[in-house]
Protein backbone atom coordinates (compact mmCIF):
# COMPACT_ATOMS: atom_id res chain seq x y z
CA UNK A 1 0.00 0.00 0.00
CA UNK A 2 2.97 2.23 -1.04
CA UNK A 3 1.11 4.35 -2.88
CA UNK A 4 -2.61 3.55 -1.30
CA UNK A 5 -3.33 2.11 -4.80
CA UNK A 6 -4.05 -1.15 -2.24
CA UNK A 7 -6.87 -0.01 -0.69
CA UNK A 8 -8.43 1.46 -4.31
CA UNK A 9 -6.35 0.99 -6.79
CA UNK A 10 -5.36 0.22 -3.73
CA UNK A 11 -7.27 1.99 -2.99
CA UNK A 12 -6.59 4.94 -5.45
CA UNK A 13 -4.18 6.85 -4.09
CA UNK A 14 -4.64 10.16 -4.02
CA UNK A 15 -8.33 10.28 -4.89
CA UNK A 16 -8.79 12.50 -7.64
CA UNK A 17 -4.88 12.99 -8.75
CA UNK A 18 -3.18 10.61 -11.10
CA UNK A 19 -0.54 8.22 -9.80
CA UNK A 20 2.24 7.02 -11.73
CA UNK A 21 0.74 3.55 -11.03
CA UNK A 22 -2.75 4.60 -13.66
CA UNK A 23 -0.31 6.05 -16.01
CA UNK A 24 1.69 2.59 -16.12
CA UNK A 25 -1.58 0.32 -15.40
CA UNK A 26 -2.92 2.46 -18.69
CA UNK A 27 -0.56 0.82 -21.04
CA UNK A 28 -1.89 -2.85 -19.62
CA UNK A 29 -4.49 -4.66 -22.00
CA UNK A 30 -8.16 -4.19 -20.46
CA UNK A 31 -7.37 -8.28 -20.58
CA UNK A 32 -3.99 -8.14 -18.70
CA UNK A 33 -6.02 -6.02 -15.94
CA UNK A 34 -9.20 -7.96 -15.26
CA UNK A 35 -6.97 -11.21 -15.35
CA UNK A 36 -4.72 -9.34 -12.26
CA UNK A 37 -7.83 -8.26 -10.26
CA UNK A 38 -9.46 -11.40 -10.59
CA UNK A 39 -6.19 -12.65 -8.59
CA UNK A 40 -7.08 -10.77 -5.50
CA UNK A 41 -10.50 -13.07 -4.46
CA UNK A 42 -11.88 -16.79 -4.54
CA UNK A 43 -12.30 -17.85 -8.27
CA UNK A 44 -16.21 -17.80 -7.52
CA UNK A 45 -15.97 -14.56 -6.28
CA UNK A 46 -13.67 -13.14 -8.86
CA UNK A 47 -15.74 -14.35 -12.26
CA UNK A 48 -18.86 -12.22 -11.14
CA UNK A 49 -17.14 -9.11 -9.83
CA UNK A 50 -17.29 -5.66 -11.19
CA UNK A 51 -13.76 -4.93 -12.57
CA UNK A 52 -12.70 -1.48 -12.41
CA UNK A 53 -9.48 0.28 -12.85
CA UNK A 54 -7.97 4.29 -12.24
CA UNK A 55 -7.20 5.62 -15.22
CA UNK A 56 -4.20 8.39 -15.56
CA UNK A 57 -6.92 11.20 -14.94
CA UNK A 58 -7.71 9.83 -11.51
CA UNK A 59 -11.16 8.40 -12.78
CA UNK A 60 -12.21 5.05 -12.28
CA UNK A 61 -13.09 2.90 -15.48
CA UNK A 62 -15.45 0.06 -15.29
CA UNK A 63 -13.75 -2.87 -16.77
CA UNK A 64 -16.04 -5.44 -16.64
CA UNK A 65 -19.46 -5.25 -15.45
CA UNK A 66 -20.05 -7.58 -12.44
CA UNK A 67 -23.20 -9.35 -11.40
CA UNK A 68 -22.36 -9.53 -7.46
CA UNK A 69 -21.70 -6.91 -5.18
CA UNK A 70 -17.86 -7.18 -5.37
CA UNK A 71 -15.51 -4.95 -7.15
CA UNK A 72 -12.45 -5.71 -7.93
CA UNK A 73 -9.31 -4.02 -8.84
CA UNK A 74 -5.53 -4.97 -10.66
CA UNK A 75 -2.27 -4.82 -8.97
CA UNK A 76 -0.48 -1.65 -8.68
CA UNK A 77 2.31 -1.69 -10.93
CA UNK A 78 4.82 0.80 -9.19
CA UNK A 79 4.21 -0.93 -5.45
CA UNK A 80 7.21 -3.61 -4.83
CA UNK A 81 5.05 -6.96 -4.52
CA UNK A 82 1.46 -7.90 -5.96
CA UNK A 83 -1.70 -6.43 -4.44
CA UNK A 84 -4.28 -6.49 -6.53
CA UNK A 85 -7.95 -6.28 -4.08
CA UNK A 86 -11.22 -7.22 -4.41
CA UNK A 87 -13.87 -5.72 -2.10
CA UNK A 88 -17.55 -5.88 -0.56
CA UNK A 89 -20.10 -3.11 -1.56
CA UNK A 90 -20.09 -2.12 1.75
CA UNK A 91 -16.42 -2.12 2.04
CA UNK A 92 -16.20 0.42 -1.24
CA UNK A 93 -18.18 2.69 0.89
CA UNK A 94 -15.83 2.68 3.79
CA UNK A 95 -12.42 3.28 1.50
CA UNK A 96 -14.09 5.97 -0.64
CA UNK A 97 -14.65 7.59 2.81
CA UNK A 98 -10.70 6.52 4.06
CA UNK A 99 -9.65 8.75 0.76
CA UNK A 100 -11.77 10.95 0.94
CA UNK A 101 -10.64 11.93 4.81
CA UNK A 102 -14.23 11.70 5.52
CA UNK A 103 -16.27 9.72 8.51
CA UNK A 104 -17.11 5.79 7.21
CA UNK A 105 -20.43 5.24 6.97
CA UNK A 106 -21.70 3.81 10.24
CA UNK A 107 -22.94 0.52 11.23
CA UNK A 108 -22.16 -1.13 7.92
CA UNK A 109 -19.23 -4.12 8.00
CA UNK A 110 -17.06 -4.54 4.55
CA UNK A 111 -15.31 -7.36 3.61
CA UNK A 112 -11.99 -7.40 1.45
CA UNK A 113 -9.71 -9.93 -0.22
CA UNK A 114 -5.77 -9.25 -1.28
CA UNK A 115 -5.53 -13.27 -1.84
CA UNK A 116 -2.10 -12.01 -3.93
CA UNK A 117 -1.04 -10.42 -0.88
CA UNK A 118 -0.32 -6.78 0.03
CA UNK A 119 2.53 -4.38 -0.41
CA UNK A 120 4.25 -1.92 2.21
CA UNK A 121 2.17 0.01 4.62
CA UNK A 122 2.08 2.43 7.88
CA UNK A 123 0.12 0.02 10.27
CA UNK A 124 -0.52 3.46 12.36
CA UNK A 125 -0.81 6.28 9.51
CA UNK A 126 -3.56 5.86 6.87
CA UNK A 127 -2.03 8.26 4.91
CA UNK A 128 1.59 7.66 5.48
CA UNK A 129 2.94 7.20 1.86
CA UNK A 130 6.31 5.81 2.63
CA UNK A 131 8.32 4.73 6.06
CA UNK A 132 9.58 7.11 8.59
CA UNK A 133 11.16 6.25 11.61
CA UNK A 134 7.87 6.70 13.50
CA UNK A 135 4.72 5.20 11.03
CA UNK A 136 5.38 1.50 11.80
CA UNK A 137 6.10 -0.04 8.62
CA UNK A 138 4.92 -3.72 7.72
CA UNK A 139 4.19 -5.65 4.56
CA UNK A 140 2.01 -8.27 4.44
CA UNK A 141 1.01 -11.91 2.83
CA UNK A 142 -2.36 -13.02 1.22
CA UNK A 143 -5.11 -11.78 3.65
CA UNK A 144 -8.89 -10.29 3.98
CA UNK A 145 -9.88 -7.11 5.69
CA UNK A 146 -13.08 -6.79 7.79
CA UNK A 147 -13.21 -3.09 7.88
CA UNK A 148 -16.42 -0.51 9.68
CA UNK A 149 -18.70 -1.76 12.08
CA UNK A 150 -18.50 -1.21 16.28
CA UNK A 151 -15.19 0.00 17.48
CA UNK A 152 -15.61 -2.83 20.30
CA UNK A 153 -15.39 -5.37 17.97
CA UNK A 154 -11.47 -4.55 17.02
CA UNK A 155 -11.15 -4.59 20.88
CA UNK A 156 -10.22 -8.74 20.80
CA UNK A 157 -7.35 -8.53 18.48
CA UNK A 158 -3.62 -7.12 19.06
CA UNK A 159 -3.17 -3.37 18.43
CA UNK A 160 0.34 -3.25 18.72
CA UNK A 161 2.30 -1.03 16.51
CA UNK A 162 4.53 -3.32 15.16
CA UNK A 163 2.26 -6.12 14.62
CA UNK A 164 2.80 -10.20 14.41
CA UNK A 165 1.48 -10.48 11.08
CA UNK A 166 0.94 -14.08 11.08
CA UNK A 167 -2.02 -13.79 13.27
CA UNK A 168 -5.38 -11.17 12.79
CA UNK A 169 -4.32 -8.01 13.73
CA UNK A 170 -5.72 -4.32 13.86
CA UNK A 171 -4.38 -1.78 11.69
CA UNK A 172 -4.85 1.91 11.98
CA UNK A 173 -6.27 1.08 15.51
CA UNK A 174 -7.87 4.54 16.86
CA UNK A 175 -8.24 5.92 13.90
CA UNK A 176 -11.55 6.20 12.10
CA UNK A 177 -10.25 3.75 9.44
CA UNK A 178 -9.40 1.46 12.01
CA UNK A 179 -9.50 -2.82 10.40
CA UNK A 180 -9.21 -6.28 11.10
CA UNK A 181 -6.55 -8.07 8.95
CA UNK A 182 -6.42 -11.25 8.75
CA UNK A 183 -4.13 -13.78 7.03
CA UNK A 184 -4.89 -16.34 5.02
CA UNK A 185 -2.75 -19.19 2.97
Amino acid sequence: MRSKYVFLSLLIVSAGVPTNAAVKAAKASDAQLIASARKAAPPSVAKAATIVNMEADGSMRTLRKGTNSFTCMPDNPTTPGPDPMCMHANAMEWAMAWMGHKTPPAGKVGFMYMLAGGTDASNVDPYATKPTASNHWVKTGPHIMIVGGDAAFYDSYPKAADPDTSVPYVMWAGTPYQHLMAPVK
